[in-house]
């Protein structure tokens, strides 16, 4: 038999002295490219080497400890289906699998010989067209036969609408690793943000010392850092993970002089990447420029003063040390303080109210702040404007493409709540960028999917607190190959669409998506585990519009994280697909009110593959637990 001799050929030569031990089980199974959760060999190990004194084992014995890690038969039951003799698969049964099962109808012989030429690891079986078990079980735990589409996995969509017409990943705080209280801030911040393809990245300036511009959480204890440090960090990751313009949140309380500072720095360090100009000379648009327009370009986002003509014609001249003031009359912006601290709280709502309704009363002195901005900063402002946002029938009447708003959750909340169809005509013009309210001192995150709903295109989070909401970010800008824009569904970008969360009306696409949740393996062992134990159970959770919110829970498998089986289907109803995700959270049942995370996976609900699928897992902290995976069949009209 090929698998036989295959097996004794490569690791022969490890067995040279009759057996080997743990550490040299360890170093086969890496050889093998195997991966394998460390508690999970050991107890595996223990159990073989039970069975005889001492703590070696033999070839033998090694083949059983593979065959217990690797063959799963549920893996099993599916080749053996397709097989024509329990042994082989040849390309044509393959085939028939990938149709029949994998709901891949546009596969062809191709297809299927490209599988076996990528997976198959006996030569002589290659050679021959055909897939060993051995390679239909590498196929099974490959990229390709992912819950999510290996087509999602690079941009594939068009990138050439105006930036309005996108969600972008965007960071709150970028510079903090901890809380906004006492926390470090810190260059990691940004490096793991732009790493994970964020694309608007925040810089809270103050003034430091030796005219050095300093960026930190104001008027807290969380530490310092230079400006140029974090300019000199931005320059280097800046499109690491994406080409697609990278926009810089500037939160700006520093001096007309460290301003200028600020200027210099962005040019003398980002230099071509930088965009100070608007592209092509043209100050008069009618659209914003696409993400493709603005390939490997920085964009920064602050006031400005005047137009966009009077700073090109500025570019001309020599106007050092010249500042102007921008009065933001009624209030400071939400941006300048936590909204529990914002003056505008202040007044009584009534008069609040009244003020956004009608003709805003006579301005009193103490309602007008005057920003002073150094025009050299200002005309370095081209697409990204910050505007102070007064309300929708405001915008629709003054605002330019170019200028965007920043709007507090709660506010946003509210709005969102009293007025969606106008936030959506907003956010179809406009960029729309929503922040975490200052009242979280422990940096927690509020849930974007609500935001996203409405078509904000900016929904900022603190990216340094795991938990849901951060996984649902990062879910969501899997997507489109992860470069950080993803393109909004075309009811959130038409000028004249009925569309809101609540009533979803026309726009609805229905789905009925059925998941039969199979197994799962090597699932982190529980915390209370002294060996490879938990009791897992699994909740798969819907985040979209309203009705579409939904949570199912699978039953729980007494002790074994090694291999639990399920074979449980699950059935959803989705309205609106398109701003759906779905989210397979692993938890251990500690105690019937106590539950442990061991991992997750978030995904677009657009994105799912159909057939039988290996769903991958991450931990807490966001990073990919390389042997665990739950296995599921996939299915939806």
């Amino acid at each position: 038999m090929d698998e036989n001799r295959w097996f004794w050929n490569l690791i022969q030569n490890d067995f040279k002295n009759g057996n080997t031990d743990l550490d040299g089980c360890i170093r086969l199974l890496e050889k093998m490219q195997i991966n394998f959760d460390e508690d999970h060999l050991k107890h595996i190990f223990k159990k073989t080497i039970d069975k005889h004194s001492g703590d070696i084992i033999s070839m033998d014995d090694f083949r059983a400890i593979y065959r217990a890690l690797v063959h799963r038969p549920e893996f099993e039951e599916l080749f053996k289906a397709y097989s024509i003799d329990g042994n082989i698969l040849p390309d044509g049964q393959l085939l028939k699998f990938l149709a029949k099962e994998q709901f891949q109808t546009e596969a062809n012989e191709t297809t299927a010989l490209e599988i076996i030429m990528k997976y198959e690891p006996i030569d002589e079986v290659r050679k021959r067209r055909q897939m060993s078990f051995e390679g239909f079980i590498r196929y099974m735990n490959s990229d390709e036969c992912s819950i999510f589409k290996i087509q999602h996995r690079t941009v594939y969509q068009d990138m050439t609408q105006p930036l309005c017409d996108y969600f972008i990943s965007s960071s709150h705080n970028t510079y903090l690793i901890a809380d906004q209280l006492m926390g470090p801030s810190h260059l990691w911040g940004y490096t793991s943000a732009l790493l994970k393809g964020c694309r608007c990245l925040e810089i809270d300036c103050w003034d430091g010392s030796n005219n050095e511009p300093i960026v930190y959480h104001g008027h807290t204890l969380t530490s310092k850092i230079p400006f140029r440090s974090v300019i000199h960090v931005i320059d280097k990751y800046a499109f690491m993970s994406s080409p697609y313009p990278l926009v810089l949140s500037l939160e700006n309380h520093c001096s007309p002089k460290q301003q200028e500072v600020m200027a210099n720095c962005l040019k003398s360090i980002l230099g071509d990447k930088l965009l100070s100009a608007p592209l092509g000379g043209e100050v008069d648009m009618a659209r914003l420029p696409s993400p493709e327009a603005l390939k490997f370009k920085v964009l920064i986002k602050n006031k400005k003063v005047g137009t966009l003509e009077q700073g090109m014609l500025r570019m001309e001249e020599d106007y050092v040390g010249e500042a102007e003031e921008v009065s933001d009359s009624d209030a400071p912006s939400d941006d300048d303080y936590p909204e529990n601290m914002s003056p505008v709280r202040s007044r009584s709502p009534s008069k609040r109210k009244g003020d956004r309704r009608s003709s805003p009363p006579p301005q009193k002195k103490s309602k007008v702040r005057k920003t002073k901005i150094a025009l050299a900063l200002s005309d370095l402002v081209v697409y990204t404007k910050s505007q102070k946002f007064v309300g929708f029938e405001h915008s629709i009447q003054h605002q330019k493409c170019w200028e965007n708003n920043s709007i507090g959750e709660s506010q946003a909340r509210k709005l969102a709540r009293v007025s969606a169809s106008q936030f959506i005509a907003h956010t179809t013009r406009f960029i729309t960028r929503i922040y975490p309210k200052g009242s979280r001192m422990k940096s927690s995150n509020y849930n974007p999917q609500e935001f996203w709903n409405i078509g904000c295109q900016m929904v900022a989070l603190n990216f340094q607190t795991p938990g849901p909401f951060m996984e649902l970010q990062d879910g969501k800008f899997l997507d489109n190959g992860g470069c950080g824009y993803v393109l909004k569904p075309a009811f959130l970008r038409d000028r004249n669409t009925t569309f809101t969360p609540r009533n979803v009306g026309a726009h609805s696409r229905p789905m009925s998506l059925s998941i039969r949740l199979i197994s799962g393996h090597q699932l982190p062992p529980s915390a209370m585990s002294k060996t490879n134990k938990a009791d897992p159970t699994v909740q798969i959770e819907i985040y979209g519009v309203p009705e579409d919110q939904a949570k199912k829970r699978s039953s729980v498998v007494k002790s074994n994280a090694l291999c639990p089986k399920w074979n449980e289907t699950f059935s959803f109803n989705i309205q609106v697909p398109e701003l759906a995700m779905i989210r397979f959270c692993v938890e251990d049942e500690v105690s019937l009110v106590n539950k442990d995370f061991l991992g997750q996976y978030t995904l677009p609900v657009m994105s799912l593959n159909t057939g039988y699928r290996n769903i991958p897992l991450i931990s807490k902290d966001g990073t990919k637990l390389e042997s665990a995976s739950l296995f599921a069949h996939v299915w939806f009209y």
